[in-house]
């Protein structure tokens, strides 16, 4: 089974190169101070979100980070897999497909009543591999944006 560590502060000179690598490989423009600043309040033990590596801790494959908000539609807590990313040369082992799963059954024991995640629409393979995991795509809803600032390059 993939292991999951809860990161802390401790764990941003790990994390960092991982939240880069996810980066650079999706065209976000984002520097390390951008990273940073985004990472530490969830490292902190922010009630918003949080982040967790995949695999040992001293050597990680990957990372992912879930924030936290809440649906009266669905009775209570939810949570967006905000970033996602398994390193390239250990994909298709079902790394990505443990780790989620094991979250998911965690963070349902602490009350999420649903799981959330973007995904590119012309992304066939990921929209696949979700489903296979469980997720839907919901026929009467589009996700929709209002920035405050400006948005990273890729939008």
């Amino acid at each position: 089974m993939t292991q999951l560590h809860l990161c802390t502060p401790d764990d941003l000179p790990r994390l960092m190169p991982l939240v880069a690598a996810f980066h650079a490989e999706y065209g976000l423009d984002l520097d390390d101070a951008h990273r940073e600043a985004a990472l530490m309040p969830l490292l902190e033990g922010s009630p918003h979100g949080a982040a967790w590596l995949i695999g040992p801790a001293r050597a990680p494959v990957g990372y992912v980070v879930a924030c936290f908000g809440w649906a009266i539609e669905l009775g209570g807590l939810d949570g967006f897999v905000d970033e996602l990313y398994i390193r390239p040369a250990v994909r298709g082992r079902g790394l990505a497909s443990e780790a989620l799963g094991a979250l998911g059954t965690q963070l349902a024991g602490h009350g999420l009543k649903a799981f959330h995640l973007e995904v590119d629409r012309d992304d066939v393979k990921a929209q696949g591999f979700y489903k296979r995991l469980g997720y839907e795509l919901r026929d009467r809803y589009a996700l929709m944006s209002r920035y405050f600032r400006a948005p990273p390059r890729d939008r």
